[in-house]
């Protein structure tokens, strides 16, 4: 019995009536939905933050590791390569002088007259190449005249030092028209200067480039292995000498002239000089 003035107890409320109904009567569409959407957010979050704490890592590693030595990758040790060429280079410097290079003096066993006195000589090949040469211009009314061919380091002394002190040169300017003791093409017995016995004013001149002997040797002096050796603008920098000839009819006469090493610093700005006698063939 109740008792009166007292409020009763509430009733106990029952569970909502979808709690009741069996998880196998609920639409497939409806389960679990909450816990799905959950883990969608959860990756979707995942795949944008990963990318970016990846991207935070390799910055702080990059600053973190120590820059390279830009000083230390420009000086490093030469390498066995590059000192040897550079000791090259030093080499092929130190074989040049002046303007030009070394040559051997030609033994007086291999030397052949090509003059009937005697005086003008030339290694055996280009002695007899020279004289068919000459008979050839004869034939063609021209007269080829030997002025100078073989020298001796001892007459290129001479010729270089003693003239230069004579005259008060310093050693450049007497390089320009004659090689230093040992630098002469006329100690290989190959090289000859030549000149035109019509006009004997332009011997060892650059007039001579006007003269029958020239247009004639330059038209055929190749077919008898003869070159000039210091034409206009040579590598050697030395001054235009259209009557200075050299012979390269072999290999001893081709290795001669043309295994001598190129010159570094070649003298420039050469020029001529009016000389009493044959003083310009000195090269």
């Amino acid at each position: 019995m109740d008792k009166a003035g007292f409020p009763r107890k509430p009733a106990k409320l029952s569970a909502s009536p979808a709690s009741n109904i069996p998880k196998d009567d609920i639409p497939e569409a409806l389960r679990d939905t909450p816990v799905l959407k959950r883990r969608s957010r959860l990756r979707r979050s995942l795949l944008i933050i990963a990318p970016l704490g990846l991207g935070a890592i390799a910055l702080i590693s990059a600053m973190l590791l120590p820059k390279p030595d830009v000083n230390s990758a420009t000086t490093q040790e030469p390498t066995e390569a590059s000192l040897e060429a550079s000791e090259s280079e030093s080499e092929s410097e130190a074989d040049d002088l002046l303007g030009h290079l070394p040559y051997e003096e030609a033994p007086l066993s291999e030397l052949q007259r090509i003059t009937a006195d005697g005086s003008i000589k030339l290694r055996t090949p280009a002695a007899n190449k020279f004289q068919e040469m000459s008979a050839a211009a004869r034939r063609s009314g021209v007269i080829l005249v030997p002025l100078s061919a073989f020298r001796s380091v001892a007459k290129q002394e001479y010729l270089f030092f003693d003239v230069k002190a004579q005259r008060g040169q310093v050693a450049s300017k007497r390089a320009e028209v004659s090689a230093p003791p040992g630098y002469s093409e006329h100690h290989t017995g190959y090289a000859i200067d030549i000149g035109d016995s019509m006009t004997p004013a332009t011997n060892l001149s650059p007039s001579f480039e006007n003269t029958a002997a020239f247009k004639w040797l330059e038209q055929n002096a190749a077919y008898y292995s003869f070159e000039m050796s210091f034409p206009r603008d040579n590598p050697q920098g030395i001054d235009y000498e259209p009557w200075h000839w050299r012979f390269v009819g072999d290999s001893h006469s081709l290795e001669t002239f043309y295994k001598a090493k190129k010159v570094a610093d070649p003298v420039s700005n050469l020029s001529v000089e009016p000389i009493e006698g044959w003083e310009q063939s000195e090269k």
